[in-house]
């Protein structure tokens, strides 16, 4: 049972991150109907940013976790916020009119830019960097169940923030302009919404959010790469259609999903077949993923449509 609980927490520490990124996803095609491929290079340049923050307050003498933390992410924040608002004003705007496949090859390329950017400009940047761990470092034991107290830290804030979002789009005037112009943008904008601003501020948003999926995931495992958004990228994304995509719930079931697939294929691969370790835990879980979509194509959480008449 203690083995049993201690998967169970790992796919739970898995599926808040996963949740995080896929929300992302939602957000920009619940707004524009547009698939943002570089928001997995967005979270990396967002780890990479709140790397250079705690680096930067260490040289200044101050060796505080706690203030490291906190310039960690509000770096990570305001890098992808800005990043996340400029490629929605430079980039996928000016292509609303324009094919989706052309906006999905532009995000797809900047995807590789971004990347290729960290690699090459950042100091010895093509190599894993080891990001610092800023959380208390203690563990709780809880019966055969043992359980570190900065994976408890990262669990609840990622729950915390995924509810506060939640909370945002459905309480605040924001979060009802977001979905006026997700519903109808033509119409939002009759009624005096300022479309521009609203696309903005939800591109800000769902890159903020992959920012603090960046930094958690760099928590977790105390190490970032400029590969990081390769698979959370794709990961949040597949989530995000397993859920149905634009449903802000949907995504966060999809991730959850996702991250229990995987801790069952680490678990029963090895046991089935010993030949197989639990690294192939991604191939399981995508396997079963592509079976999910082909039964239901529009996702566990169908996202609710009206035709416009």
């Amino acid at each position: 049972m203690s083995e049993l609980g201690q998967y169970i927490f790992n796919g739970l520490m898995l599926g808040v991150i996963y949740a995080m990124v896929a929300v992302g996803f939602t957000l920009f095609f619940g707004v524009l109907d547009v698939i943002q491929f570089s928001h997995g290079d967005v979270l990396m340049v967002g780890a990479f940013g709140g790397l250079a923050a705690s680096t930067g307050v260490l040289k200044l003498g101050i060796g505080s976790d706690a203030v490291q933390l906190a310039a960690v992410i509000v770096a990570a924040l305001c890098v992808t916020g800005l990043l996340g608002a400029l490629i929605a004003r430079f980039l996928v705007l000016p292509l609303r009119k324009a094919p989706p496949l052309n906006t999905l090859l532009a995000t797809l390329m900047l995807g590789t830019v971004l990347r290729e950017a960290v690699r090459l400009f950042y100091p010895d940047g093509s190599n894993p960097k080891p990001f610092p761990a800023l959380l208390p470092n203690a563990t709780l034991h809880l019966g055969g169940l043992t359980l570190r107290v900065d994976n408890l830290i990262i669990l609840f804030a990622g729950i915390a923030v995924i509810a506060g979002l939640h909370v945002l789009i459905t309480r605040t005037r924001l979060g009802m302009a977001i979905r006026a112009v997700a519903q109808d943008g033509e119409t939002a904008r009759l009624m005096g919404i300022n479309f521009d601003a609203v696309v903005l501020l939800t591109f800000a948003l769902g890159s903020g959010m992959a920012a603090l999926a960046g930094v958690m995931n760099g928590l977790y495992y105390n190490e970032i790469n400029f590969n990081i958004g390769l698979l959370l990228g794709v990961i949040g994304f597949a989530s995000a259609i397993l859920g149905g995509l634009g449903n802000l719930y949907g995504a966060v079931l999809g991730g959850f999903l996702f991250a229990g697939l995987q801790v069952l294929g680490s678990a029963a691969l090895p046991a089935l077949i010993p030949d197989i370790p639990s690294a192939y835990r991604d191939v399981f879980a995508f396997a079963v993923v592509i079976i999910l979509m082909a039964w239901k194509p529009t996702g566990l959480i169908a996202e609710k449509s009206s035709e416009r008449v």
